[in-house]
């Protein structure tokens, strides 16, 4: 029995490569947009390249400013998951710079999610290694613990459970539930074939805003 705070749990199963490269293919704004625009990870950046991610939820929740459960959580790593760290959004300690990322991106690893600081920005930006975290500041982390694996954790705002599917771009961050994800997708292509249309329809002199004004009237009539 793991002693309390220390929990360990086997990483949830994967997400299939098709639907991790159709949420690549799809921007973050469209698949919030059909999940009544209410979820979505608040308050990360990120620190590097342009790059859309998705991956398969790995959870970490660590005390603030100490990342040795998540050097443990590597090993509970595959190729094709997204390590979300619980840090409790302190920026006092980094929990990872170069070394940690680069590590994590030798083994497969599509992404971080870190709530929490991290530091080593100057590398990390000149890389598209997916990268999200809440600040940076140089004070590096502790190794004492504890920590848990695979549990739900709170990650800007949002509840993350091991298993989600984790997508990301310059936007910001999302988790869907493997159950919903395909209701999503269909929803996401549908609305980016419409929004296509609606870009055709400025560049060509016809856009319709017909409904502003029967809108606003109606909001005011509340």
């Amino acid at each position: 029995m793991n002693p309390i705070g220390w929990r360990e749990f086997e990483s949830a199963p994967q997400a299939s490569a098709a639907t991790l490269d159709a949420l690549r293919e799809l921007a973050v704004s469209l698949l919030s947009d059909n999940m009544a625009r209410a979820s979505g990870i608040m308050g990360l950046q990120p620190y590097h390249r342009p790059k859309a991610m998705a991956g398969t939820a790995v959870t970490v929740r660590t005390r603030a400013g100490d990342n040795l459960a998540i050097h443990r959580a590597f090993d509970f790593c595959r190729p094709g998951d997204v390590l979300v760290i619980d840090g409790g959004g302190e920026l006092t300690q980094a929990l990872m710079g170069d070394i940690m990322a680069s590590y994590a991106e030798s083994l497969g690893v599509q992404g971080l999610v870190i709530d929490g600081a991290i530091r080593d920005v100057g590398a990390l930006r000149e890389r598209d290694f997916p990268v999200y975290a809440r600040g940076v500041t140089h004070r590096g982390p502790y190794k004492n613990g504890p920590g848990e694996i695979n549990v739900p954790v709170t990650v800007g705002r949002m509840v993350v459970n091991p298993g989600d599917i984790i997508v990301g771009d310059e936007d910001g961050l999302l988790a869907i539930a493997p159950s919903d994800v395909e209701r999503v997708i269909g929803g996401a292509r549908k609305q980016g074939a419409k929004e296509a249309a609606a870009l055709q329809s400025i560049s060509e002199g016809r856009f319709d805003r017909s409904w502003v004004m029967p809108h606003l009237d109606r909001m005011m009539r509340g």
